[in-house]
């Protein structure tokens, strides 16, 4: 289970990587007045969304199996853990919702300001604050926490 762990962490690093600079290059994008630097930008997006997916699919099938191994006989029951699952699944509605903006952007449809993207770049990062706190400190929460 030890290497599934470490693929797991190894496909999540990945998928933060872009998680964390997809929603950068929207507030750059957003700037950019000129035809080639739209351009550029459209390219960056699309090869870092598809870069980002296969870390995400990774780090959810490796999440899974770990789920489905041991995790969820041991920590069902415990708060900090449903937190966690919760936050995950917030994170693939995020990965998706990113998708949308740059199919958004990449068809001229963008709606949003750099303002709006700098807030929402970053919300991958306090996810991942709260999840790193709660699977290190395992915090109680409710139920047979510990």
């Amino acid at each position: 289970m030890l290497w599934v762990e470490a693929f797991h962490v190894i496909f999540v690093v990945a998928w933060y990587a872009g998680l964390l600079y997809l929603p950068r290059l929207f507030v750059y994008h957003a700037q950019t007045d000129d035809a080639t630097g739209d351009e550029r930008f459209r390219v960056m997006e699309r090869k870092l969304f598809m870069i980002m997916t296969v870390g995400g699919i990774g780090a959810l099938v490796f999440g899974l199996w770990l789920v489905a191994d041991y995790a969820w006989a041991a920590f069902a029951a415990s708060g900090w853990f449903r937190a966690k699952l919760v936050l995950a699944g917030a994170l693939v509605l995020y990965h998706v919702w990113c998708g949308k903006l740059v199919a958004d952007f990449a068809a001229g449809r963008n709606r949003h300001g750099h303002r709006f993207y700098r807030l929402i770049n970053e919300v991958p990062a306090l996810i991942l604050v709260v999840v790193v706190i709660l699977v290190v400190v395992k915090p109680a929460m409710g139920g047979s926490d510990g």
